[in-house]
């Protein structure tokens, strides 16, 4: 199965120039506890803004590029939707991370998603799709802690695709 983990502002936007805008150590702790033990799927473009292939988690990267190699046993390239397939009707949860053509792409193929909500606009060029809550009901909602290294307004919130 898949599910969706994303930060997003309140306009939706989830980066710019390939980079998160924000710094909340609270979520990334949040991320790793979720993510560790599990598959996540991204494309290239966030694979490379990670700067390592994160320990105890297998990495699929989706790309076009026929040419994009990583010599690392935890990382899987994968070109195409068929290749995909496997991880959408595993009975395992494996974590789709980024970026916007991702989500894109996998959104009508999750069950359910991991949303922190940023209570806050941001200027960026990469965005999350809107939810739609007719598709998804909120199943968890959580207030983030607020503090001095985490300086924003943000809550957790799950959500569950509606089965229709």
């Amino acid at each position: 199965m898949l599910s969706i983990i994303v930060a997003k502002a309140k306009n939706n936007i989830i980066g710019k120039n390939n980079k998160l805008l924000w710094s909340l150590p609270e979520d990334l702790k949040r991320f790793k506890k979720l993510t560790t033990g599990h598959t996540i799927i991204m494309g290239r473009k966030t694979f490379d803004s990670l700067g390592r292939v994160l320990p105890n988690r297998k990495h699929i990267v989706f790309t076009q590029n026929p040419d994009f190699k990583v010599e690392d046993e935890n990382v899987e390239i994968v070109h195409s939707m068929l290749e995909i397939k496997q991880y959408i009707d595993d009975e395992n949860e494996n974590f789709v991370i980024g970026g916007a053509m991702i989500y894109n792409l996998l959104l009508p193929y999750t069950k359910k998603m991991y949303v922190t909500e940023i209570n806050q606009d941001f200027e960026g060029d990469a965005f999350f799709p809107k939810i739609n809550l007719e598709d998804w009901k909120i199943i968890e909602k959580e207030k983030g802690i607020k503090n001095e290294k985490n300086n924003l307004e943000y809550e957790y919130v799950t959500y569950e695709r509606i089965e229709k």
